[in-house]
């Protein structure tokens, strides 16, 4: 090639790329319960990149399903605040029942499954009308909810039953119960909806459950060298979209399980912070944050290779965490 041609070129792609649009950052948003406060973490620095006042105890928190919005269930508040991802402001507050937990978005958009601990029931809301659909009676102390890809399902879990509730997402009526291990407390789907997994806390195990025979595979128990068996409290639950994994947070073991989410087998247990709760997933899968309560920090998992490779300071007790990706729109203000 022509040397001046050369140079040329190489000017034009230096211009082209120095005058394209920086890429956007995926964000993570961490709740943090004894702050009432959101901390937010930029996922290419893995550095705490802004903090937003929220409601009381924020716990559960989750995005809408276009990416737009995120939830928050502000428990002692007994609602939940709606956060523009866009602007990162509150722009709304739904119904919910009196302390609300953990939640569950239904594919449709629209309509939120809420677990109220304290009233055992699971509160139904239209997110658009701000309309409570319905409230169904479950057993004691509702805790994780999940609903199934498909939209059939919504299946909560009672702490003081010990049972998964199969809630008929079309009739909004109580369809079945699955009895497991003492003190369930998260319940996830696979991504093709054919299994859930359900950790119980004081069972210390976790439970896979065959979704079109409602029948349980698998029995999980754990074992950590060095850890007395009372710390391992499976709490949440992650799995891999590929199916390849699934993340389990021991609590106050204070170590993550790796799982192969098709032999059951156990293949690693990772060391994190004090007292993990919950776990989120980057957008393209490559990176775990666990939140890590007692300690109040968040680790950060290298999926391929099955490390911990940092850990961030948040607020205190860190209770739940969404990575979404950078919302399109007007920088938040300063």
């Amino acid at each position: 090639m022509n040397p001046t041609r050369r140079l040329l070129g190489l000017t034009l792609g230096l211009t082209a790329a120095l005058l394209a649009p920086a890429a956007l950052a995926d964000l993570a948003y961490v709740s943090n319960e004894k702050d009432n406060t959101l901390s937010v973490i930029d996922m290419t620095s893995l550095e705490v990149v802004e903090t937003i006042d929220v409601g009381q105890r924020p716990r559960g928190i989750l995005m809408s399903k276009d990416r737009t919005l995120l939830y928050i269930c502000a428990s002692d508040d007994d609602t939940v605040q709606v956060l523009d991802l866009a602007t990162r402001k509150i722009i709304d507050t739904l119904p919910s029942g009196e302390d609300p937990e953990q939640f569950a978005l239904h594919p449709n958009n629209r309509h939120l499954y809420i677990s109220n601990e304290d009233d055992a029931i699971v509160t139904i809301v239209d997110v658009q009308t701000k309309e409570v659909l319905a409230q169904i009676e479950v057993g004691v102390e509702p805790e994780g909810m999940a609903v199934s890809p498909d939209g059939k399902w919504a299946i909560n879990t009672t702490e003081t039953s010990n049972m998964l509730h199969w809630i008929d997402t079309e009739t909004m009526q109580l369809a079945d119960n699955t009895m497991v291990d003492q003190r369930p407390r998260h319940v996830e789907f696979t991504d093709d909806g054919g299994r859930v997994w359900a950790s119980s806390e004081i069972g210390g195990t976790v439970t896979v459950v065959d979704v079109a025979s409602r029948d349980i595979l698998k029995t999980l128990t754990f074992e950590i060298r060095g850890v007395h068996p009372d710390k391992v409290q499976p709490v949440g639950v992650k799995l891999t979209s590929d199916g390849r994994y699934a993340f389990v947070a021991l609590g106050p073991a204070n170590h993550v399980a790796v799982v192969d989410a098709q032999t059951f087998e156990i293949l690693d247990y990772l060391l994190v912070g004090g007292r993990v709760w919950h776990m989120d997933l980057s957008a393209d899968e490559s990176l775990l944050l666990t939140t890590n309560g007692v300690t109040g920090d968040v680790s950060v998992i290298d999926v391929v290779d099955l490390k911990v490779v940092k850990s961030i300071k948040v607020g205190r007790y860190p209770w739940g965490v969404v990575v979404t990706p950078e919302a399109e729109g007007d920088a938040p203000e300063a």
